[in-house]
């Protein structure tokens, strides 16, 4: 089975009432098309982690990020490949959050974490960031 690598920002800021908020986007292409995730994409050939995913976030959402420490890595198996996701806190540097691929996206409070429908990577994380939240 194919590996694919990925990284995903787990971008947190504090919302108006002080509490940590989590962005979540809404995937608006492919066979996952629909499903909510955390921002991100594939390692190119020389990058290190981090540095894909700043490329990948300034590419994606318009967006210049601060890359902090790794939550975790999630080793998934889809139908036909397999998913390993280095899933790593973020915070916005620059920028707006600007969706050039997604269909749509939300900032959720640790209590509406489970108000989305994450792919079936994405959602092995939630217990994690909701304990670390």
């Amino acid at each position: 089975m194919k590996t694919i690598r990925v990284v995903a920002a787990i971008i947190k800021a504090i919302n108006e009432n002080g509490e940590p908020i989590i962005f979540a986007t809404q995937r608006g292409y492919g066979d996952f098309k629909g499903g909510w995730e955390f921002p991100g994409g594939k390692i190119e050939e020389g990058e290190t982690p981090q540095e894909a995913l700043v490329r990948e976030i300034k590419e994606e959402l318009e967006t210049e990020i601060s890359v902090g420490e790794l939550i975790d890595t999630i080793e998934y198996d889809y139908p036909t490949f397999h998913l390993s996701m280095d899933c790593f806190w973020a915070e916005i540097i620059f920028g707006d959050l600007v969706l050039t691929e997604h269909e749509a996206a939300k900032w959720l409070t640790r209590d509406e974490l489970d108000s989305v429908e994450w792919l079936p990577a994405d959602i092995t994380l939630i217990d994690k960031i909701r304990m670390l939240l």
